[in-house]
């Protein structure tokens, strides 16, 4: 899960540069701990469905503060924007996420980190399929740079982790898809609610579909059948990975502006690979060094080349 950001903000100052990147880090790093905490979390015999109810369940009431204080003064939802709330909170923050979590069973947290970094090139790609905007050949340039570093990631996990890898790889890149939509059609939104209040709305949606699934799919009296563990790491990762990085990301934009924000947020794959190796004892490897250079490099130029 991660966070949208307003169409145009003030440019940073030199008076905020430095809290604002500050901010931006420690946001763009919570982030990535989210992916170790499951693989931590996975370890405990708990299943995707279990998971993500737990995570939600710990952060409904944060974000339903949060919603709440950001909401406060303002006009009530029209019908039109509960609407477009349930979708947008469908799309990036329930599907996102649980397809996220399903594709962590089976891929390791690095490569998963990498193949979500591929937002931007996805939105690009949506926006030219479904409003035919119009994509330079330097971008598809960036796109082929970003896609031959997921490619030779993906090539090393299949050689350590075996099959399992396509499914994990699919899930996670249907992830980065349902974000990509969430993107492109919450522009208009955030300028009619804010992004805080926006943010907060969306998630609470998530949250309650995400506890609502677990119901239909799981007996009642399971919902907490899940070893301590599993209990604690979920709490963390709604407070630490999920609620905290939403705020400081949000800080962080009103400081630097929305593009300097997203790329001081590069920091978030490297950060994820280094908890992979020294938490989860992850392999690195010259070819997940490879494709990650790739990756970062190709979101790079896109956002330049833009």
């Amino acid at each position: 899960m991660t966070s949208s950001a307003p169409p145009s903000l003030p440019t940073a100052s030199s008076q905020s540069l430095w809290p604002g990147l500050l901010l931006a880090s420690f946001g763009a790093i919570a982030f990535s701990g989210k992916a170790i905490i499951v693989k931590l979390a996975y370890r405990h015999d708990v299943d995707a469905v279990s998971l993500i109810m737990l995570r939600m369940l710990f952060a409904l009431p944060l974000f339903v503060v949060l919603a709440w204080w950001a909401g406060r003064g303002k006009p009530a939802l029209t019908r039109r924007d509960w609407l477009a709330v349930f979708g947008l909170g469908f799309s990036g923050y329930y599907l996102a996420s649980f397809l996220d979590f399903a594709g962590l069973a089976y891929i390791s947290a690095s490569f998963e980190r990498l193949i979500l970094y591929l937002n931007p090139t996805l939105v690009l790609l949506l926006g030219w399929i479904l409003f035919k905007r119009r994509v330079t050949g330097r971008q598809l340039l960036a796109l082929a740079i970003s896609y031959a570093g997921v490619l030779l990631v993906f090539g090393q996990e299949l050689h350590l982790q075996g099959a399992e890898v396509w499914l994990g790889a699919a899930l996670v890149f249907g992830s980065a898809i349902s974000y990509a939509f969430y993107l492109l059609f919450s522009g208009e939104e955030v300028q009619r609610l804010g992004a805080m209040r926006l943010t907060g709305l969306a998630t609470t949606v998530a949250c309650l579909l995400c506890i609502g699934q677990f119901f239909l799919l799981r007996p009642a009296a399971s919902a907490f059948a899940v070893a301590p563990e599993v209990l604690y790491l979920s709490a963390l990762n709604a407070v630490a990975c999920t609620f905290a990085p939403v705020l400081m990301v949000m800080m962080a934009i009103e400081r630097l502006g929305a593009s300097l924000a997203a790329q001081t947020g590069m920091i978030g794959p490297m950060s994820t690979i280094l908890m992979g190796v020294v938490i989860l004892d992850e392999p690195f490897t010259p070819w997940v060094a490879a494709g990650t250079v790739l990756v970062l490099s190709g979101v790079w130029l896109l956002a330049k080349w833009r």
